[in-house]
């Protein structure tokens, strides 16, 4: 697979170094959640009626029946956010043994194959298929909430049954709590969140691709806004917006930690870099630990003022939690030099999500792409346009399965969706290097997770433990599509494969 990589015709240029890695990453994990999924996360997705669908899996064990809707963690976040980043320290480990002796575009499409065979690498790639996509839907709503915020801010009021989905679990209500929508379907489409996917896929397909000074400029421009709003947020914090700390108990932590988990895929986008990289086997390790520490730090920061500022069940269901945060205290009396800051955490967050959505289209043609060239996917999936030198018919595609959904569903339906085909990537990332140290113990690593196999078993055993939290109606979505991608692969794939024997 290495020698194939790099033979002339197939070979990436080889120009990104740590500090561009590790921007890239905090480019996709800032962007994607951050300004958006943290709402969801604290204020969870509470239902008025106990019902198995809407309950996580861990509540069904432990109580023995259902529960009301998916608990939020409340400002015990924080706490859900050190578990995340445990357990995300712990598969990042495993991504860095893996990326630097792989460096092949694919991330864990790639590992799998390599590790795990074909079929298990079939069924990986069909998930990052789904965890892209609803990711990018998920980010598309927040990029959508975040546009409303800003024309609010200048001023323009337009019929809010076109700014926002058509499905509102817990409805659409204004500052004052009046229901502008109630709960469940109403006619309507986010049309923000349509339209600037299918811009972003028409600069895609042109082959106009952010660099990596742009994309440093971008996380420059968002890592302020959030600094600002941690600044100037403090001084709004009143200590009984914390009480009760974690309003749910440990239910609520888990459940914050597994609806937040998915915006940490900015750990993919640094390994699926990693073919393009000065010298990977140092390199990739460096920029997933280092995306790491500093998106920990920055989410913890966020969650602690936010839900200092406000009470925490005032952003359930919110796509722009943090900007409306500020909207509604610039309203208060010494709150109104809050109003030019929030202005400044808009356009952050606008930018943020803007990359976010780049990189996660342009991560999701990859695997299409790895995938078609390995002939489990037709060939037009791999096909380049002949003007732009671009995988133009898979990235069409992507953009129109992701652009009409997002006009559709809430935020917290994707965030769900994309966080098990996240955490589920993550199980075999970490059983991949137990497999390959056995199979290939000989073979320099450029990176070596330390205690032996120990940290990739407590990566999968905490990913399950965070899957778990996750509600079960997301765990029937998830095997349907699985079992989706089994067919395609036992009555199409698999005979077109080259280890096929008739």
């Amino acid at each position: 697979m290495i020698s194939e990589s790099e033979r002339p015709e197939n070979a990436l240029t080889k120009h990104l170094g740590p500090v561009s890695l590790t921007a890239l990453g905090i480019g996709a994990v800032i962007g994607s959640g951050i300004f958006t999924v943290i709402g969801t996360a604290i204020g969870g997705n509470p239902s008025k009626i106990a019902d198995w669908k809407g309950s996580p899996i861990i509540d069904l064990i432990l109580h023995h029946g259902a529960v009301a809707g998916r608990p939020g963690a409340g400002p015990a976040l924080a706490l859900s956010l050190v578990l995340v980043a445990i357990v995300c320290g712990l598969t990042g480990l495993c991504y860095a043994e893996l990326a630097s002796m792989i460096p092949i575009a694919g991330s864990a499409y790639t590992y799998t194959y390599a590790t795990l065979g074909e079929l298990i690498a079939w069924i990986i790639g069909w998930d990052l298929i789904l965890e892209y996509a609803f990711s990018n839907m998920s980010v598309s709503v927040g990029f959508a909430a975040h546009i409303v915020d800003l024309m609010d801010w200048l001023g323009i009021h337009l019929d809010p049954k076109w700014l926002s989905p058509a499905y509102l679990p817990l409805g659409l209500q204004d500052l004052a709590g009046k229901d502008i929508f109630a709960a469940g379907w109403h006619f309507g489409f986010d049309i923000p969140a349509f339209i600037i996917v299918l811009l972003l896929t028409v600069v895609l397909v042109r082959g106009i691709r952010e660099s990596a000074r742009t994309n440093n400029i971008m996380v420059l421009v968002k890592i302020t806004a959030i600094l600002l709003f941690i600044g100037f947020g403090l001084s709004f914090v009143h200590p009984s917006n914390y009480h009760p700390f974690s309003p749910n108990g440990f239910s609520g932590v888990l459940a914050g930690g597994s609806i937040i988990f998915f915006t940490y895929i900015g750990f993919d986008s640094v390994s699926t870099a990693s073919e393009e990289c000065k010298n990977p086997r140092r390199d990739v390790p460096i920029g997933i630990v280092a995306t790491l520490i500093v998106c920990t730090i920055l989410y913890i920061g966020v969650a602690a003022v936010l839900t200092g500022m406000v009470p925490w069940q005032t952003v359930a269901g919110d796509g722009a939690p943090v900007v409306n945060a500020l909207k509604r205290l610039s309203l208060t009396p010494g709150g109104e030099r809050l109003h030019w800051v929030r202005l400044i955490v808009v356009l952050g967050a606008l930018v943020g999500m803007i990359s976010s959505i780049l990189v996660f289209q342009l991560g999701q043609a990859r695997v299409w792409f790895a995938m078609s060239r390995d002939k489990l996917l037709p060939d037009v999936f791999s096909r380049i346009h002949p003007k732009y030198r671009t995988p133009a018919f898979a990235t069409w595609v992507a953009g129109i399965l992701v652009a009409i959904p997002s006009g559709l569903f809430d935020v917290g339906t994707f965030a769900e969706m994309s966080n098990i085909g996240t955490l589920f990537a993550f199980v075999l990332v970490s059983i991949g290097v137990i497999v390959l140290r056995a199979k290939d113990p000989a073979r320099h690593r450029g990176f070596r997770v330390p205690f032996g196999p120990l940290i990739p078993i407590l990566s999968t055993l905490f990913c399950i433990l965070l899957m778990a939290g996750l509600p079960a109606i997301t765990w029937v979505r998830f095997f349907v599509w699985l079992v989706i991608g089994l067919l395609v692969y036992f009555f199409y794939s698999r005979k077109r494969s080259e280890f096929y024997e008739g």
